[in-house]
């Protein structure tokens, strides 16, 4: 199994507009998003890259998992990541952290995922991450990571 990492920002009028910009941005808009919790199957391979499905399969259900931090005040910063660790068969956990500056994410990223491995007998690789953030002005912003495990049309009939 592939899992694509996509990433975007947006600016709009309302926090909903700018979260809507932002999943336009990584490629991913026009889907209905079906949140998952954060282990990763064996054998899965992570793509890291910004996609472009916004008009692929208009209306699918995508499955995900998500990390996104909106703001609304002139000069604060929204900084969405996403970290995640496999080992050697490919298992592993993701861990979606928001917060104000890249450097909280990163540390929060990090602090997460190696308590998270204290306790399970798997044995996990480094610590890899995908983090992106925007800067407010004016108008609420918002910033995200997606991990997208699969996409699936709908049944008629």
């Amino acid at each position: 199994m592939e899992i694509k990492i996509t990433y975007g920002v947006g600016e709009a009028s309302t926090k909903l507009a700018a979260f809507d910009k932002a999943l336009f941005d990584a490629g991913i808009g026009n889907y209905n998003l079906i949140k998952l919790s954060s282990i990763i199957p064996k054998r899965a391979k992570i793509k890291l890259g910004k996609i472009k499905y916004n008009q692929k399969e208009y209306g699918y259900k995508l499955y995900v998992v998500l990390s996104k931090c909106i703001e609304t005040k002139p000069k604060k910063e929204a900084w969405a990541g996403l970290g995640w660790v496999q080992d050697q068969i490919g298992r592993g956990l993701f861990v979606e952290i928001e917060g104000s500056s890249e450097e909280e994410v990163k540390n929060l990223i990090n602090k997460s995922l190696k308590s998270m491995e204290e306790y399970r007998s798997e044995k996990y690789g480094k610590i890899n991450h995908k983090i992106v953030g925007i800067k407010c002005k004016n108008k609420p912003v918002c910033a995200l990571v997606c991990a997208i495990f699969k996409s699936e049309g709908w049944k008629h009939g």
